[in-house]
């Protein structure tokens, strides 16, 4: 009772707090069997206290959330959709599903939800998987008058399965701020399909409609793919909408990035992709502030074969993650997320804004959501990676990020990507985000890469800085973290 007998020393009975009662037990509990996880669960949370955490696909999910996550829920196996399992036992998973899949209806407007994908690239595979069987599975099933693939020959089996897996899809290239998952080569994305790129304008940084048009017209992809990993704009939908119909394709949505901001109204309008787009998938863990997995919405046209997901792509369902993503649902169906959404936004433009007059090379000169991306070749002749570790050794956390025409190639990079929800999460604001580009401006500027002598050249992932600068801005993160804590009501 290591943790938890310190906690109690420390605090009145007045101002103890349930939920780190159950925290600190529950890592007591696991001192007993394992103390190393114990002990690393305790000195993550040390971490994240002492970084500002910057990685645009993090944040901090409520204790309600996490302590969700940690029951006997996992103990149960519920393939099938609710009312429809392949196993006996499934009452309560049942009602959990029911309620989140209504709740999700709600939150975002749209026909129907799938809430069992564990992550972002697993709700991808199920949504690109449920568009070729529903466009090209089932229409050729009845061509050949079949109702099951179990009624086919060998050889017409082999047949469907050659279309399915020479389809075409097409998404924004991993430089210009798209997913892997959307086509990129080392993906599976584009090993079971044909897959094709479109960038973003080699001077602004930002889509050309027009240009995405015509290129969409001369690859004439089955799927199209509109969302972002990396890009700092909005998306215009109804554009993405007309386009993908100029050749019959289907507008797949991956908006893992900005769902929290459109579940909190910060994003409307043709920005929305609810209302254009046929499928649409997400995270449930980045600006929307639950646990780590995935769902997919989509038109009631997909419902019946997205709801197939196992046995399409995924097997068991975890049950007590998605008890965890209905209580994160909960949390945003409020007011207060909808200031937070907003929130976020007004944060990252004061980020970007703060970097800008600053002389750092912004991309896009701006920012519409979360995200705000630095070139850091340009701007401090340093690699993403140099970047990465000088800025995690002054106490800020960000990740390093390919970039449009990236010299430095997909691991060293040229680019890094900076976040603001896990940050808006613990309150901060404007101010605190012109502070925070002053201090990392400040890192970068007086950053060296380090000089190899067997080598004899520079290294592409370290850098040394002087170490008065370095020790000024570790102690300037730390005070502002003291004025924003993490999780305050757990006392270690």
């Amino acid at each position: 009772m290591q943790y938890l007998k310190k906690y109690l020393q420390k605090t009145t009975e007045e101002n103890q707090d349930l939920s780190a009662i159950s925290f600190l037990s529950a890592v007591d509990h696991i001192y007993k069997t394992s103390p190393l996880v114990a002990e690393k669960i305790i000195q993550e949370l040390i971490d994240q206290r002492s970084y500002l955490k910057l990685i645009a696909s993090e944040n901090y999910s409520s204790l309600a959330v996490q302590q969700t996550m940690g029951n006997l829920l996992t103990d149960k196996y519920s393939e099938g959709i609710a009312g429809k399992r392949f196993y006996a036992g499934c009452e309560n998973v049942d009602a959990i599903e029911e309620e989140a899949v209504t709740l999700v209806k709600k939150i975002f407007g749209c026909d129907h939800a799938y809430i069992q994908p564990h992550s972002g690239a697993d709700a991808n595979l199920v949504a690109f998987w449920a568009i070729l069987t529903h466009k090209i599975q089932s229409k050729e099933l009845e061509k050949l008058g079949k109702k099951k693939l179990d009624e086919l020959t060998d050889a017409e089996y082999e047949k469907i399965r050659q279309l399915l897996v020479n389809q075409k899809i097409m998404g924004m290239s991993l430089n210009a701020g798209g997913h892997l998952t959307h086509g990129y080569r080392l993906n599976i994305s584009s090993k079971f399909m044909k897959a094709s790129s479109y960038d973003v304008d080699h001077n602004t940084g930002m889509l050309d409609y027009d240009v995405l048009s015509k290129h969409v017209k001369e690859e004439k992809p089955l799927i199209l793919i509109a969302g972002y990993s990396a890009y700092p704009r909005l998306i215009n939908f109804a554009k993405m909408k007309e386009i993908a119909d100029s050749v019959k394709a289907v507008l797949m949505v991956d908006m893992a990035h900005f769902a929290g901001l459109l579940a909190g109204k910060a994003i409307k309008g043709e920005y929305d992709p609810v209302p254009y787009a046929d499928v649409i998938t997400s995270t449930t863990h980045k600006t929307l502030r639950g646990p780590r997995g995935g769902i997919i919405l989509c038109k009631e046209e997909y419902k019946e074969v997205v709801d197939k997901g196992c046995p399409l792509v995924l097997g068991g369902p975890l049950p007590h993650v998605m008890a965890a993503k209905l209580v994160a649902f909960k949390e945003v169906d409020t007011q207060g997320f909808q200031d937070y959404a907003k929130q976020i936004i007004k944060n990252a433009q004061a980020l970007a804004n703060e970097l800008i007059k600053e002389n750092v090379c912004v991309l896009t000169k701006g920012t519409d959501n979360h995200l705000v991306m630095i070139d850091v070749n340009k701007s401090f002749s340093l690699t993403g990676k140099q970047a990465e570790n000088i800025l995690r050794k002054a106490h800020l956390t960000v990740n390093r990020n390919s970039i449009y025409d990236d010299v430095n190639g997909p691991w060293y990079t040229s680019g890094v990507r900076l976040g603001t929800s896990a940050l808006t999460t613990l309150g901060m604001k404007e101010d605190d985000m012109k502070q925070i580009a002053q201090i990392l401006v400040n890192v970068l500027k007086n950053a060296k890469p380090v000089f190899v002598e067997k080598t004899n050249s520079f290294s592409k992932a370290l850098a040394n800085i002087d170490e008065k600068i370095l020790s000024n801005a570790q102690n300037e993160v730390k005070d502002l973290l003291k004025r924003y804590p993490l999780y305050p009501q757990i006392v270690i």
